[in-house]
């Protein structure tokens, strides 16, 4: 006895946000041109400066970001097969892993190597350069450099935020906040390369380790975020911040129908979709029209509830 519906059919988006999709896949095309063109330009301004260093390789790596984006798009709408019988939807939840694990790994060497440049007392230097004919100290170019990165990382993070939310996608709300915070990391190269300037040559191995601090940070909270996913742990809403309400708001709905007694749920997040069972136990003699019904009524609680299978039992022990 029991009835399920596999899956909404090959697409795991309702048609209403399709167009928030292209948008957010529109947008990943976006950032990965701006950040190749602010990695070549603070390629070219880098100098011996650490802070310079560590801004440049977290541009780097947050094109990781985007590119598992896109990359994990092309694969998520895959039909389901004999090898992958749930279908490709966490290729989402891969491609923020591998993304998150980058900005980890990136973030805790450039910790190290700014640390060890302050214990050894390293003093930086910022020469000249000649510019279409004048001697120009290199510190102003990479200031430039540095502040070219600032708004288009703000207005790019700002425009995927709602993108994220909307779309129930946690790699692409990550690549928003990392954006959106990235003035902080320009401001604190920009405070290190002043430092050079002012003598004080603490100031620009501080600066790294505070921008390799926040690159650290970012990258352990997704890192520990995606894993969770892909341990199936319980649904996060997609900011992290707390448990996602829609494994506790099925289960009510499901005790409130007229022919069950009790209901337990369990969801996973699957990308931007999760998949369930619900334990129901009737309160009388039920049919399959019912489960069926039921099954109809959890899908239109919402849309990224993809797959649920509910099985009557006699009873739930250890719930």
């Amino acid at each position: 006895m029991g009835g399920v519906r596999i899956g909404r059919g090959t697409h795991d988006l309702p048609p209403d946000r399709e167009g928030s999709y292209r948008r957010a896949r529109w947008l990943a095309w976006v950032s990965i041109a701006f950040l190749v063109s602010a990695v070549v330009a603070m390629y070219l301004t880098l100098g011996s400066s650490q802070a310079m260093k560590a801004a440049w390789i977290e541009d780097l790596v947050t094109l990781v970001s985007p590119i598992s984006f896109l990359v994990a798009a092309s694969f998520r709408d895959r039909p389901a097969d004999d090898d992958h019988p749930y279908g490709y939807h966490r290729a989402v939840s891969i491609g923020y892993l591998v993304s998150s694990v980058a900005l980890l790994g990136i973030g805790l060497y450039v910790l190290y190597e700014s640390g060890l440049k302050l214990a050894m007392r390293e003093h930086p230097t910022v020469g000249t350069v000649h510019v279409f004919g004048h001697t120009v100290w290199l510190g102003w170019l990479m200031i430039a450099a540095l502040a070219y990165t600032i708004v288009p990382a703000v207005i790019l993070g700002r425009m995927k935020l709602p993108l994220a939310a909307r779309l129930h996608d946690k790699a692409l709300f990550a690549d928003a906040k990392m954006l959106k915070a990235d003035w902080g990391t320009a401001a604190a190269g920009i405070v290190g390369i002043v430092g050079i300037g002012l003598g004080l040559w603490w100031a620009d191995a501080v600066a790294a380790i505070v921008i390799a601090g926040d690159i650290s940070h970012d990258g352990w909270q997704n890192s520990r975020i995606a894993i969770r996913d892909l341990a199936d742990g319980r649904p996060l809403l997609v900011d992290g911040s707390a448990a996602d309400p829609l494994q506790a708001r099925l289960a009510t709905e499901l005790s409130g129908l007229p022919w069950v007694e009790e209901a337990l749920v369990r969801l996973r997040d699957e990308g931007h979709v999760m998949f369930g069972e619900a334990l129901v136990v009737p309160s009388g003699p039920v049919t399959p029209a019912d489960i069926e019904q039921a099954v109809e009524m959890a899908y239109a609680l919402d849309w990224r509830l993809y797959e649920l299978v509910i099985s009557p039992v006699e009873r739930i022990e250890g719930a």
